[in-house]
């Protein structure tokens, strides 16, 4: 019951933050706008239209030469899977304070890991940081359990999938809109040139399940990463130990890596070609357990699924032909790493197949002016050059956006 009154006067204050800025009439208050549309086969059976529209207002302000204030808000309406939504959000909403080595952040701000896909976005919390001669140290302590749950994408045991995809009730806002509840802790340090080299970036984090779920999943990680410049080139490296501590199971291991390539193709035209390649580990036997991130990052322009038990290899091009028109271009391929962990689209429960199949996409961009930002971009997922599903139609997707800002 305290918990149900205290995301009640939640939702107060997110309908406040939202309404107060526009009172204000300042040189640092703006309004940015989203306009999204799309068509897909996502269902098979027929096409299926989406539209939404999205509004950002924000106001930041300097409290003194040290100290600065920033809140932002959004609001969301559209339709989307033959349904109408209308959803109110805080975001970004920081206090910060910087003294001569060291920054002090509360409320609500993004934090990322090293690797990026193990917990990113807006958080409820804390972080500090200090400067040395030998690194940048710090360390946060973040909550969950008051953000809109379908932009934090929390979805770490089958509770929390079950609860995510409840359609968010108007009527019962405490137990449809929340995300899941986790408290988790960082303590991170980087160095931007080790042997003046190596970018460095570490972290440990400790994540504790707060839910109500007969099943709770704890876990902590140990997160390295290093990136290597050398003349048009970058070379990335990372990894991840994770340790779980399941109910009624006392300690799992699973791992997750990734390795990247970048070259910045010389010339008055800027272009980049990338590959990557991300590896989450699956099930094996009693030995390894599937790597399990906190908030779900979602692989594939079409695909769109969550990286536990999959490896995912992408070639990328980009190339911005002047200052205002660019495009890019981007094909990968998906496998399963084990027979249990994935079993979405296009596997199902009988196949025993590993290679799920190639996805391409591309983008093409338009910035007319710096306020006015334009999208268009395609793509498919072709399971039969797999063997996992091979039977499946190709799924495809299509979306046009637009952004406007307003300051």
């Amino acid at each position: 019951m305290k918990n149900n009154k205290l995301r009640t006067k939640f939702i107060f204050l997110i309908i406040t933050l939202i309404i107060l800025p526009v009172g204000i009439y300042a040189y640092d208050f703006g309004i940015t706008a989203n306009i999204n549309t799309g068509l897909n086969n996502a269902n098979q059976d027929e096409t299926t239209f989406n539209f939404g529209l999205n509004l950002w207002p924000y106001y930041s302000t300097l409290i003194n030469d040290n100290s600065e204030f920033i809140v932002s808000a959004s609001v969301s309406l559209g339709y989307d899977n033959s349904e109408f939504f209308f959803i109110p959000e805080l975001l970004r909403t920081e206090f910060s304070m910087r003294f001569e080595t060291s920054v002090l952040r509360a409320g609500r701000f993004n934090y990322t890991d090293p690797l990026s896909f193990i917990v990113s976005g807006l958080f409820d919390g804390v972080q500090y940081f200090y400067n040395t001669a030998i690194g940048n140290f710090n360390a946060g302590l973040w909550y969950t359990g008051l953000l809109y749950k379908k932009n934090a994408n929390i979805t770490m045991t089958n509770d929390d999938m079950e609860e995510f995809i409840k359609p968010v009730d108007s009527k019962n806002i405490s137990d449809t809109y929340f995300a899941s509840r986790r408290l988790f802790a960082s303590i991170g340090w980087e160095h931007p040139s080790v042997a003046e080299m190596i970018h460095l970036n570490t972290a440990i984090i400790f994540q504790i399940d707060l839910t109500d779920a007969v099943n709770r999943y704890n876990n902590q990680y140990l997160i390295v990463k290093a990136s290597i410049p050398y003349s048009d080139f970058l070379f990335e490296f990372g990894g991840s130990i994770e340790l779980s501590q399941h109910t009624g199971v006392e300690k799992n291991i699973a791992f997750a890596g990734e390795a990247g390539f970048y070259w910045m193709i010389p010339g008055e035209i800027n272009s980049r070609l990338s590959f990557t390649g991300i590896i989450a580990g699956g099930r094996i036997g009693d030995l390894c357990d599937a790597f399990v991130p906190i908030t779900s990052k979602y692989y594939g322009y079409v695909l769109k699924h969550k990286m536990s038990g999959l490896s995912i290899f992408t070639a990328e091009y980009i190339r911005r032909f002047n200052s205002s028109i660019g495009a890019q271009f981007t094909a990968s391929y998906f496998i399963r790493n084990d027979l249990g962990t994935f079993t979405g689209y296009p596997a199902d429960q009988s196949s025993s197949g590993y290679f799920l199949g190639p996805e391409i996409s591309s983008s093409l961009t338009w910035r007319p002016a710096s306020d006015l930002f334009v999208n268009f971009s395609a793509g498919m997922f072709i399971p039969a050059i797999g063997n996992t599903g091979s039977q499946e139609k190709t799924q495809w997707r299509a979306e046009l956006s637009a952004v406007m800002s307003l300051y």
